[in-house]
């Protein structure tokens, strides 16, 4: 069962498209690391690969340090004089978008590295931009295996939070099993987000796991429990599981199957361990905090991880104000598809 993981069937879903796929043949959900499968990096991206590069070297030092105060680590303004890219058509009006800040959370697996494109494409506009390491996760030095909570894992985003000024608010985007760290955000800082933004993320209702969302294709968490040949026993295999980590083979061909083979080098050598804890708590969201959060979905039609079904479903059985398509992208669109989703980024800040 443990190679199943995550690996669904695809089905066209409605809503509105944004982009192209440069795909046009069938996608396959088989799993694989095929060169056929990733796409070449764009010359305009080679700039923002540069990033990503300084950001890795950075990581693989700080992993060898101890850090005192705060674990958690912030992608922040890039200091590069090199202007990057950007399409003249789509810069927007900032006098249309009243609040410029977005924070970002990434999703299983993955840090604050993750966002580099998204981070400089948005800056380059004028916007401000901060990406947290969640517990355990980029360069935080926790180890992941003793973070058995939604309240430790998602502790970065909430110190944040906290020192947050009453009168500011912020755009939080949230990936994958991190859609679950910014409804848990919801719950208790209503009043600091303006939008929240689940992209190909666990958004789930009231009573359920995060983990819930894989549970027509893996069965219940607890024959999970139980069964994947992935999960970490950290405490010795008497006790419960602590974490799982997918191979690199699997994780290419679920997670990156439409990513450059630059980005997905980069994504090999930088993944960590996901902490089971949280992904199999039950969320507790309340309609006068969560309920009255304004929440947006962006769907990712080529994604092996996250299915176009499973996400249709997430959006039918939790509405969200807005839904966007991404054509073409796997489940990380900030790495396979940068422009597009920066544009519909960009769209969601100037929604009044």
């Amino acid at each position: 069962m443990g190679n199943r993981l995550f690996c669904m069937s695809k089905k066209d879903v409605n809503g509105k498209e944004i982009g192209r796929s440069k795909n046009k043949g069938k996608s396959s959900n088989r799993l694989g690391s095929g060169r056929s499968q990733q796409r070449r990096m764009p010359p305009e991206e080679e700039l923002l690969h540069r990033h990503a590069l300084s950001m890795a070297i950075q990581q693989c030092q700080s992993q060898s340090q101890r850090f005192e105060g705060s674990m958690s680590r912030r992608i922040g303004p890039s200091t590069s004089s090199r202007r990057l890219p950007v399409d003249p058509v789509q810069m927007p009006d900032l006098e249309n978008i009243k609040l410029k800040k977005f924070i970002f959370i990434h999703g299983e697996g993955l840090g604050a590295w993750c966002w580099y494109k998204t981070i400089a494409l948005l800056e380059e506009v004028g916007l401000h931009t901060i990406a947290l390491d969640l517990m355990g996760s980029g360069i935080d030095l926790t180890d992941s295996n003793s973070v058995t909570t939604l309240a430790d894992y998602s502790k970065p985003l909430t110190n944040y939070l906290d020192n947050l000024p009453e009168d500011e608010k912020v755009i939080l985007v949230g990936h994958g099993f991190g859609g679950a760290c910014i409804s848990y955000a919801l719950e208790h800082y209503p009043k600091k987000i303006s939008k929240a933004i689940f992209l190909c993320a666990t958004m789930v209702s009231h009573g359920q796991k995060p983990f819930d969302v894989f549970a027509e294709e893996l069965g219940s968490a607890e024959l999970f429990m139980k069964g994947s040949k992935f999960l970490i026993y950290a405490n010795g295999k008497d006790n419960s599981p602590t974490g799982f980590m997918l191979e690199k083979q699997h994780m290419r061909g679920l997670y990156f199957n439409q990513t450059p083979a630059k980005d997905v080098a980069l994504a090999m050598a930088l993944m960590r361990p996901i902490p089971l804890g949280p992904i199999m708590e039950k969320m507790a969201l309340s309609p006068e905090n969560y309920g009255i959060g304004r929440r947006y979905f962006i769907q990712t039609l080529d994604d092996h991880a996250l299915s176009p079904d499973v996400q249709e479903k997430l959006v039918r059985e939790n509405p969200p104000e807005g839904v966007f398509k991404i054509k073409g992208s796997d489940h990380c669109p900030f790495l396979s598809k940068p422009q597009t989703l920066h544009k519909i980024l960009l769209e969601i800040a100037q929604i009044p």
